[in-house]
Order: structure tokens, then sequence, then C-alpha cells
């Protein structure tokens, strides 16, 4: 079988090909089909339209399953960072297993609240951003922390907290000043980026936070950047944040929480197959070498490693156009149902539905969009095998950043999207239509 096939049979259970036979007794093999879970990806096309998007409720369970595996030996929570794939569905499966969340907007709370009001007791608040209506929302929630970005927003934090007579349990976001090797845009660790407090001004800052009534010191915060795959820069962080936690333990200041924040990426590109299990050990390795002794419960906060590779947007082959020596394939979905490529240059594995056995045929393609926008393109200069107009492309990992960033540009009505668990499946976003785009608009008269 070809690379495309091998690439996606390595990532059970959630995208997978399946041997498709036709003739007396389904002897004769025709080829392959890609399957969620265990329902083939074109009868999904054929019942909800495309473009969809599709999340494997089994994948997100394992991801999650290899987290807390990882974690076992040391207190810990995963809250769930919201931001990566907010639909209220997957939030509700997340919570239905214990997790906890990690919002950066009053919007954010509101989704978790809507899922599971007990969920506020699991859940980080982060952001550079919070507003005084936000902190008031979580203070009424009971959230278990608010993750602190600044000077200005402790204080304003202490004015909200004194108001509604709610403590504030807090940790200051320290900026460690860690490179990470990632894409500029989702960097976040270095003092050049807007978020956190600079370590030099953390250890004072917790002193005249110890004396405000209503606030209560409770952890230390950090987060350095997404979608990091090399483990170094997340040990090297933690070194640092071990060593702060040591000195405000010797200040009196009672920390109970270290929160390591999110970020471990996933491999977009890889063709062979990947346990998570691995990178999540060694991730684990890397944060638990430095706070050894320190006596924490860690919350860490991911996102795109968990719901990324269970889901995927699919999308049907509207034209085949030839401008010179180019080759175009010119699909229904566009950048504004997954706009990773346009915005990072992001890489996305685009594979057929539908594979034949008996045709190896391949082709240099750059797969694009509708959008009236050269910006508007999924894959340039893809190798991959012929399709032809009609059929189906699945474009695989699109569950972490894909739905939430999608918007109406060009009056385009966002996709639907369906949670398949097994063999049932769910739809948990209806498609939009013309008159949901155009409810809140009114005319001149």
């Amino acid at each position: 079988m070809n690379r495309t096939a091998n690439r996606s049979e390595g990532r059970p259970p959630a995208f997978s090909y399946r041997e498709v036979r036709k003739g007396f007794l389904r002897r004769r093999p025709i080829g392959t089909t890609l399957s969620c879970d265990e329902i083939p990806l074109e009868r999904l096309a054929e019942r909800y339209g495309t473009p969809l998007y599709v999340y494997s409720a089994s994948a997100i369970r394992e991801r999650m399953d290899s987290f807390e595996h990882a974690f076992r030996k040391v207190p810990h929570t995963i809250c769930y960072s919201v931001k990566a794939n907010s639909n209220l569905g997957i939030l509700q499966l997340l919570a239905g297993i214990g997790c906890g969340f990690d919002v950066v907007s009053g919007g954010e709370l509101e989704r978790v609240l809507r899922v599971d009001r007990r969920a506020a007791k699991r859940v980080v608040f982060s952001g550079v951003g919070k507003t005084s209506e936000e902190m008031q929302a979580a203070l009424k929630a009971g959230v278990m922390l608010f993750n602190v970005e600044s000077e200005s927003e402790l204080w304003r934090l202490a004015e909200c907290a004194a108001r509604t007579r709610e403590k504030a349990r807090i940790a200051l976001r320290v900026n460690p000043d860690v490179p990470a090797n990632t894409h500029p845009y989702i960097s976040t660790g270095l003092q050049q980026h807007k978020f956190g407090i600079p370590l030099s001004k953390a250890r004072k800052l917790y002193a005249q936070a110890s004396g405000t009534k209503y606030l209560r010191i409770a952890g230390v915060s950090v987060h350095i950047g997404s979608q990091i795959t090399d483990v170094q820069p997340f040990a090297l962080t933690m070194e640092r944040v071990a060593e702060l936690v040591r000195v405000l333990q010797d200040d009196g200041h009672r920390i109970q929480y270290v929160d390591a924040g999110g970020g471990l990426g996933i491999d977009y590109q890889d063709p062979s197959p990947q346990e998570f299990a691995r990178p999540a050990a060694e991730y684990a390795a890397a944060l638990l070498r430095p706070l050894r002794g320190l006596k924490v419960h860690l919350l860490l906060e991911p996102g795109r490693s968990i719901v990324g590779p269970a889901g995927a947007l699919l999308t049907r082959v509207l034209y085949r156009k030839t401008n010179g020596p180019k080759q175009f394939l010119v699909v229904d979905a566009a950048m504004n149902d997954l706009v990773r490529p346009s915005l990072y240059d992001a890489y996305h594995e685009i594979v057929p539905a539908r594979l034949d056995v008996n045709s190896a045929r391949h082709e240099t393609v750059d797969v694009v969009g509708p959008i009236c926008e050269s910006g508007d393109f999924f894959a340039r200069g893809r190798e991959l095998p012929v399709v032809n107009e009609g059929e189906l492309l699945a474009i695989l990992d699109a569950g972490a950043y894909g739905m939430v960033l999608a918007s109406n540009y060009n009056t385009r009505p966002r996709p639907a999207e369906v949670l398949v668990d097994g063999k049932s499946v769910k739809v948990i976003r209806r498609r939009e239509t013309m008159d949901d785009l155009l409810r809140l608009e009114t005319r001149l008269s």
C-alpha cells in the first residue's frame, strides 16, 4: 500500500484506511476507504455535507489516558486548553472524564459552565487582558485559580474580589525568558512577548499581594508557547520556576500549585506511526525532574496534543485546473474554515477518502479554496494520489485551532461538526445557514 495509506494506518483509532471488497462473498479487494473510528468518511460527507469537521471521541480519550498515565506518580490536574477547540460537545466529553479546563476569556468560562457548573472548581483563568466583568464572573463561579499576567491586573482583581467579597486564589504567570523552537506567533516565553511578569519582579509582587485581604497566593504559573516538540525548553523553564518556588516558600508563601502551562506539540508531517505515550512520558520527565521535593500540585494545560490528531476537515474537489505548469485542485473548503496554512504556513497532511487498489498514480498539485485571496490554500506543490472532481479529501490533524479560528469571510457559512464514537455519530454543531449569518444585521430604512 502507498505512503498515504500507511500514514493514516499509523493513527488508530482516529483515522485509518479499511479495505473495501466487492464480488461474490466480497472476496475481491477494490481499494480502501478512510474511516473515523468505525464510520467511513464518505458516509459522513454524504449525510452531513462538506466542508465538515469530524472528531474521534476515542482518540480524545486515548490522548487523555496517555497524559494521566505519564503524570500518575504526582498530584496533578489536566486543565484542557479550551481555546484549542471549544465546541460544547468536546468540552462535555472531557468534563465527563474529570478533566479540568484552562480558559482565557469570559466566553470560554461560560462554555465550561454550560457543560458542567461543577467543573468551575477545576478551571484556571489565564489570559493577558481579563476585564472586570470577566473577573467577577469567574469569582462568582468559584474558579480554582487566576493566572495573573501583570501588576495592573493583580490590583484590578483585588478590587473585584473585594467588591464581590470572594477570595481570589492567584498564581503569577512569570515570564522565564526561555526561547521555544516554534512559530513566532505562538511563542510566549520571551521578554519581548506581551505575556507574563519578569522573574526578577515576581518576588516583590508576591510580597505585595500577600498583604491584600481578598487575594490568596496559591501558586506559580508559566507558559512558553505552543506547538513545541522539543522537551528541553520545558525542562529549562521548570528549573527556573522551581528556583522561584523555593524562594517564595522560604519567604513564607504557601505555594500549592505549579501551573506548567501547555504547548506540547504534535507531528503534522512525520509519515511513520506514532504512539503518543512516548512523547507524553518524555514531556512528563522534563517537567517533573526540577520539581522534585517541592510537594506541589501540578497543573497542565494541553490542548492541541489532545484534540489535534482527533479531528479532520472533509472537503470535496470542485474543479481540477491547470495554469501553465501548475496543477490545482479547487475544493469546497477554504481559509475561512481552516486558516492555519494561510496564517502560519502550517502543514496538514491531505489524503483521499478512497484509494483505488488498481491505481498508484500521483501528481503534484496545489490544493486551494474558493475564496478570492491567493493566500487561500491548504497545500502548495504537494504530491497526492490523483483524484477527480467530486471526490472527497480529508485534511488531517485539524482538531485543534481549526473551527475555533473559522470565520464567515466572503459570507461563507461555517461547517458543521460531528463527533464519532465507535459506531455512533452525533452532530455537535449544525451547519450555519445564510439566515444565521445575516440575522444580527439591519438594512438602512
